[in-house]
């Protein structure tokens, strides 16, 4: 176990030392990228520090924790100010269901979501500038900025994100909050 401290130690040392060297806005993200090929995308305005220890955990400013589901790989640091941050998909959303019928999902700060269907517990994270829900009767959605509007991406149970979508509906936060 010793032996893996120098192994996590060097990315937590380049995370803090490119925090300290460059101020962090909104729009600059962390990315890390699991061994599966996952990626998951952090503003690290928002990230206090990440523990390696397993299970890894992102522990953000506001005392959140979020354990890592998977091993990671790499981390990326840049920029991507055409992505929404985190922040921007928490709020009550009114997405269509597919058959012209439309629900609610709710996304939550600290990670949880419930929608107004179905199993109406899920957990969802931020990947790429875009919500990721996944939903505890198997279903899974993503909620995503497409140009000026908003659209829901539903996968069936069984699907994973890159297969085709079960189906793609309109998205609208009816909870927006000024930036």
């Amino acid at each position: 176990m010793r032996r893996l401290a120098p192994v996590f130690a060097v990315p937590v040392f380049l995370l803090l030392g490119f925090a300290a060297v460059k101020p962090a806005h909104a729009s600059e993200t962390v990315v890390l990228v699991l061994k599966d090929g996952h990626r998951q995308s952090l503003a690290m305005a928002d990230v206090a520090r990440i523990d390696f220890k397993a299970p890894a955990t992102i522990v953000y400013k506001d005392g959140r924790r979020e354990k890592i589901a998977g091993e990671i790989d790499h981390i990326e640091f840049g920029a991507d100010s055409m992505s929404p941050a985190r922040s921007h998909f928490i709020g009550k959303w009114q997405v269509g269901e597919g058959n012209g019928s439309n629900f609610y999902i709710t996304l939550e700060a600290d990670g949880t979501a419930r929608k107004s269907i179905g199993d109406s517990h899920g957990t969802w994270t931020w990947v790429d500038g875009e919500a990721r829900i996944a939903w505890g009767d198997g279903w899974h959605d993503i909620i995503r900025k497409v140009g000026s509007k908003h659209e829901k991406v539903a996968f069936e149970p069984g699907k994973s994100f890159t297969d085709p979508p079960s189906n793609v509906t309109a998205a609208k936060n009816t909870e927006p909050k000024p930036i």
